[in-house]
């Protein structure tokens, strides 16, 4: 099938790859100059394990090509997945759907009758119907335009493109139905199931799944801070709920939370659609898990007075900036915006990070950078993980506490072996874990 991919940000780029790995002619569009640059030389310009090397493959099979914009070979396509960001609007917690506006404008003017649209974005509930309407008009006919949310994790990116435990469709018309069904053919007949829904219900998948997500990550970061207070370790306790299936162990972690580009913008969104249609009342919960969420991070800045009282000129390693592992994404990341304010409060922050410090060097210059772990560590009055990579679940603390000042080390993703670092002689603050005095 002859298909376009709108949008190549980090979900159209995989996307793009994804239904090229699938055997589909691909025309991936964007407007970028210097990331289309990029990707048509097999390069991505942000890190994801196996689409680096998917992308050239992709592109040497002679199934994906670029352009900056529509022509006559993308106005021949069977297919149009709109990939385009949905941020969150300045001064609001609205999602920005401007862009998914103007790229299904710009599509408008150029599909055939018969071709489909299927929208990727995460958007409000409602959006879809709003931009057939203006599809409709431009177009002169009645666009077949479906709603097929994504469902990716940033460092398995390309699995879940290819291994999805569900493809979601919401459509108008059993003519999207059934193109949708032919271009996810080969998943399909994996076993994966094809889930027909209204679009509005399609539109609510990506956002209702996020926002249980993000409540089970605050959920047991809530359990954590009654666990400080009272000496029990919400660690423990998160195993021993966990084994009850209809809880089940995933997403059960204490930390310093949630982060990204998703779980944030997508509940703020979601309040904020809900309040829209005069429901808000429905989900004000949710203001309250992105609240416990933040908290987690004030908790961090707490613990690092405490440990070193007056933080000006104090030197402090944070191990890992980017929101999570196997991702250089900076978005909303708990870890930077820790290391940011225990900046401002005037510590000396030296940020380590396997992949993520040439994009800190634009977004938070006044962060000192090293390559070299243990050269991030040397000096340091206080040690945090901050992201926790492989590397640093695997370092060798005596290592570590060779070149430190002071061997303290707050554990924000409660990943460390407790006991192989207080072997080492260092004191371990595990959040929602009694164990620093151990």
């Amino acid at each position: 099938m002859k298909v376009t991919v709108i949008g190549l940000g980090y979900l159209g780029a995989t996307h793009a790859v994804a239904m090229a790995e699938l055997g589909h002619e691909v025309i991936g569009i964007e407007p970028d100059s210097q990331k289309l640059s990029s990707l048509a030389q097999g390069i991505l310009p942000f890190h994801e394990p196996g689409l680096d090397a998917a992308l050239p493959r992709a592109i040497s099979s002679g199934r994906l090509k670029f352009q900056s914009e529509h022509n006559e070979a993308s106005a021949s396509a069977d297919l149009h997945f709109i990939c385009v960001g949905t941020p969150q609007t300045k001064g609001s917690d609205a999602a920005d759907t401007s862009y998914v506006v103007a790229a299904a404008k710009e599509l408008a003017a150029w599909i055939k009758p018969t071709a489909v649209v299927a929208g990727k974005s995460t958007v409000p509930v409602g959006t879809a119907a709003n931009l057939k309407d203006v599809m409709d008009d431009i177009a002169g006919f009645d666009v077949h335009l479906a709603w097929n949310p994504e469902f990716l994790r940033e460092g398995t990116a390309l699995e879940d493109s290819l291994r999805p435990d569900r493809i979601v469709v919401g459509t108008w018309s059993q003519h999207s139905v059934d193109v949708l069904r032919e271009v996810y053919g080969p998943i399909i007949a994996t076993g994966t199931p094809f889930l027909e829904l209204d679009v509005p219900t399609a539109e609510l998948v990506k956002v209702s799944a996020n926002a249980f997500l993000a409540t089970k990550i605050s959920f047991i970061n809530a359990m954590a801070e009654v666990a400080e207070v009272s000496g029990a370790d919400a660690v423990s306790l998160a195993k021993a709920i966990g084994y009850d299936d209809r809880i089940g162990s995933k997403f059960l972690r204490t930390g310093i939370g949630f982060g990204g580009g998703c779980l944030p913008k997508d509940i703020r969104g979601f309040v904020a659609r809900a309040e829209e249609l005069g429901v808000g009342s429905a989900v004000e919960f949710l203001k309250d898990v992105d609240a416990v969420n933040l908290r987690r991070r004030d908790k961090v800045v707490e613990l690092a007075n405490q440990e070193l009282g007056d933080l000006a000129g104090k030197s402090i390693t944070m191990l890992g900036i980017s929101f999570k592992p196997d991702s250089d994404d900076l978005r909303d990341s708990p870890a930077l915006e820790i290391a940011q304010r225990l900046t401002a409060l005037g510590a000396t922050v030296t940020v380590h990070d396997p992949v993520s410090l040439n994009s800190l060097a634009t977004r938070s210059p006044e962060l000192s950078r090293e390559e070299n772990l243990i050269e991030a560590a040397r000096g340091a009055e206080l040690t945090i993980l901050g992201t926790e990579w492989k590397l640093y679940r695997e370092v060798d603390p005596q290592e570590l506490a060779a070149v430190v000042k002071a061997k303290t080390i707050i554990d924000g993703r409660n990943v460390l072996d407790v006991a192989k670092w207080q072997a080492a002689d260092w004191r371990v603050i595990a959040l929602g874990r009694n164990v620093h005095n151990g």
